[in-house]
């Protein structure tokens, strides 16, 4: 299992448990930024970090086993989601793990932005 813990960041906001991060491989950005704002402000000070810049350059294993449970702990270095994107798009290219999605929202009313989520079908 794979968990990109990719948002809105800063001291005291948190999404995952603790416990999750402990049965975890956490990859980051910047860990000096990351222990303040990032998931893993909640464990000790030297809970083991790989930085994700590492296994770009082949430097550290990304993912050893599909047992492995790996966490993608950003605080938002724009530059460095960009690029860990263009490498994820261009290592899938040609294969089903791309589905292409459009982003774009285009309201019939662009001062109504609340018509996009009137227009949303539950699911199940």
């Amino acid at each position: 299992m794979h968990i990109n813990a990719v948002g809105g960041d800063c001291p005291g906001k948190t999404e995952l448990e603790a416990a999750i991060l402990y049965r975890s491989t956490v990859f980051v950005e910047f860990p000096e930024q990351t222990r303040i704002e990032g998931e893993i402000q909640q464990v000790e000070e030297d809970f083991p970090v790989v930085e994700f810049w590492k296994v770009l350059t082949d430097q550290a294993p990304g993912r050893t086993s599909e047992e492995e449970i790996t966490i993608f702990d950003s605080v938002g270095f724009a530059i460095a989601d960009f690029s860990a994107l263009r490498c994820l798009r261009d290592s899938t290219n040609g294969t089903e793990l791309q589905t292409y999605i459009d982003l774009v929202a285009e309201p019939e009313d662009p001062k109504d932005l609340f018509s996009l989520v009137n227009s949303l079908k539950p699911v199940g």
